[in-house]
């Protein structure tokens, strides 16, 4: 009993302590995710920097553009970062190392009504690849080891239609350092196929309504008449918007209801920070994620 009451006592007090340091904050760290242009990156989160700082009086509202994802996730363990939007895949890495570490309170929702997303394979006309079984003995280009669409998902969803793994199916593979520069990759010819984040919805002529392919046809990095779509996963679980556990329950209901606003609030924001057309955020669980969790684990560990 004694036992109970000081580990009880030692709980309450952690939780205190955790709250008045939330409370106290004079800095909110934002980490973002690499694989796109850097000043993109930086210029549509500013708005949401702004937004925060006026929201929390927070005296400064640092934002953290990874040069990778690897290093979005090494912040929010090592807790040098606050706030951060991972890929499924990312935050299944988060979880593994440690599933206290960070709470996921948001996730996107698509123009459709789902909470979901595909991984594509493109490539350009001129390739004559038509369909991934016609890519056999090309180059296949992924975007970052811990991108769900990018490389998890490819990684293990492709055999399936292939029968072979991907390593032995196509003649090389590679990371291309983020979706954005796995795209272009394929423009260049230096892959034959990359694999994308979409929405899978709405017109290929503007890149779908979201995702990485979208961001690059709208922004004219990319003539989209140029591609092809030749594979297509299931339904990945958009990824998780995740705040530091250590916040406490008080803060990360604070952000939750922050960010739930936001697209009502200010929707060229929203729109920017998400790149694309979605309808707004939905509220997410740890168990949404149970799946890629699981698929990590079995493909490629923590």
């Amino acid at each position: 009993m004694f036992r109970k009451m000081v580990f009880s006592a030692v709980s309450v007090l952690a939780m205190a302590t955790s709250m008045a340091h939330a409370a106290d904050m004079k800095e909110f760290r934002v980490g973002i995710l690499g694989g796109e242009n850097e000043t993109d990156r930086l210029r549509n989160y500013q708005c949401l920097a702004d937004h925060l700082k006026a929201e929390f009086g927070f005296e400064k509202v640092s934002l953290f553009p990874a040069a990778d994802y690897d290093g979005v996730i090494q912040g929010l363990l090592g807790g040098t970062l606050d706030f951060a939007e991972l890929g499924a895949s990312g935050y299944a890495s988060v979880y593994l190392k440690d599933p206290k570490a960070v709470t996921p309170i948001l996730t996107t929702k698509q123009t459709d009504g789902s909470t979901g997303y595909y991984s594509i394979g493109l490539a350009l006309k001129t390739s004559g690849i038509t369909d991934i079984k016609s890519a056999k003995g090309k180059k296949l280009g992924y975007a970052d080891p811990d991108s769900t669409s990018g490389y998890l998902i490819p990684l293990t969803q492709i055999p399936k239609t292939t029968g072979a793994s991907n390593e032995a199916f196509f003649a090389s593979t590679q990371f291309n350092g983020g979706h954005e520069n796995n795209i272009l990759a394929v423009r260049d010819g230096k892959v034959d196929v990359a694999v994308d984040d979409s929405s899978g919805i709405g017109d290929f002529k503007n890149g779908f309504t979201s995702g990485t392919f979208h961001k690059v046809v709208a922004k004219g990095a990319v003539d989209p008449n140029d591609f092809v779509e030749v594979w297509r996963s299931g339904l990945i679980p958009n990824g998780p918007l995740v705040v530091r556990t250590a916040l406490g329950d008080g803060m990360t209901a604070k952000l939750a209801a922050f960010f739930t606003e936001l697209p009502k609030k200010d929707k060229a924001c929203f729109e920017g920070v998400e790149g694309g057309d979605f309808t707004g955020y939905v509220p997410v669980k740890p168990d949404f994620y149970k799946v890629i969790v699981e698929a990590r684990k079995a493909a490629i560990g923590g």
